[in-house]
């Protein structure tokens, strides 16, 4: 998404001689070199050692039985350290790509392992204790390695253990999701660091979004989607004001960390609507959502636009809502599509002006 964009944009540069074909070319090189970007190749070649990893993984397993005890326990840590050794020989050699690919093999192959040896010695233990094993392994992988696969694969590896502990426990009765699942989004969060996987720290907001939700259903009230939204406006302002000790760290993360503050807020206020019975009570909180749109549109609207269209989604739906348990309920279906209408169209004048006034401020500070 961002090479097309960033493709398009050197282009018209170009076009109005801001930059020559050769710089713009150059650019463009230059980005499609960095290891964070999207290539093919790359894709492919983890796709299929992960093919291959099951292939072996299934031909274990279906030559279980006839395998001696001895010599599946030796296979199984063979196979383990020669994939992980030949991972740093390749990268030794600057065959990184084939090195990532070899390594996300080594670790599909510990996790059958843990599963194959933990069935053939009937070691005790749950299957999340068996998930956190495999998920603790690719992260002591991706610090050695300092390896950009293996921190997403811990990434998706940390909802595989909330997956499995949810289903295990049928809930939270245990506590244990209370507080596993923000210490993995930590690690997560710190490989990312340490590795420059920017991508993968989706994965770890993600978990913690879903950590909201659980947390909302273990301790359903009022109460707790107030905690939840004001949780969300305080981070979001302390990722977006420029009066924030911690906006520099939250800028150098892009557009994520207010993205995410900002649907955690949402997500508060849209439980809130849920909890809420008056007509007058609805109206209170429809006026704070829109406020809260409206701020996000001020505060992110120019230089981030994953807050932008969602203030914007959010403004028109909660405008709708409005529209709808209030004047829609009085004036009946014919009224109700006239204001929605009108609101609409009212939206869209205010979008207009807004993205008019961002462009003229970007203007004026390129001139300047």
């Amino acid at each position: 998404m961002y090479r097309g964009r960033l493709e398009r944009d050197l282009g018209v540069w170009a076009e109005k001689g801001l930059i020559d074909q050769t710089t713009a070319g150059r650019l463009l090189a230059e980005y499609d070199q960095r290891e964070s970007s999207f290539s093919l190749g790359r894709v492919l070649m983890v796709i299929a050692a992960l093919l291959l990893g099951g292939a072996v993984l299934l031909l274990i397993a279906a030559n279980w039985e006839a395998i001696p005890r001895v010599a599946r326990l030796i296979g199984i840590v063979a196979l383990i350290w020669s994939a992980h050794l030949a991972a740093a020989l390749l990268r030794n050699r600057d065959a990184l790509r084939l090195s990532e690919a070899v390594l996300v093999a080594g670790l599909l192959l510990f996790g059958g392992a843990i599963a194959l040896v933990g069935q053939m010695y009937h070691l005790s233990g749950d299957a999340t204790e068996a998930s956190l094993v495999w998920f603790a392994g690719a992260v002591v992988a991706a610090l050695l390695y300092r390896s950009i696969a293996a921190t997403v694969v811990c990434g998706f590896l940390a909802f595989v253990v909330a997956g499995v502990e949810w289903s295990d426990s049928f809930g939270m009765d245990d506590r244990l999701l209370l507080w596993l699942m923000p210490v993995m989004a930590l690690v997560v969060i710190g490989l990312v660091r340490f590795t420059g996987a920017s991508r993968a720290r989706h994965l770890a907001y993600l978990l913690m979004m879903a950590w909201v939700l659980l947390l909302y259903g273990e301790y359903e009230s009022p109460t707790t989607a107030l905690t939840i939204a004001g949780v969300g406006s305080v981070c979001y302002l302390l990722a977006t004001l420029k009066e924030s000790p911690l906006r520099p760290l939250a800028a150098s993360a892009g557009a994520a960390p207010a993205f995410y503050a900002f649907l955690l807020l949402l997500i508060g206020l849209a439980i809130l609507h849920l909890e809420t019975n008056s007509v007058g009570e609805r109206l209170a909180l429809g006026i704070v959502t829109l406020a809260a749109a409206i701020g996000g549109i001020a505060l992110s609207g120019r230089d981030n636009g994953a807050v932008r269209y969602l203030a914007y989604a959010a403004f028109a739906v909660e405008s709708l809502y409005l529209a709808s348990d209030t004047l829609g309920s009085i004036l009946g279906t014919s009224g109700f599509f006239l204001i929605s209408g009108l609101v609409v169209a009212a939206i869209a004048w205010i979008v207009i002006r807004l993205e008019r006034r961002f462009a003229g401020r970007s203007n004026m500070e390129t001139g300047q």
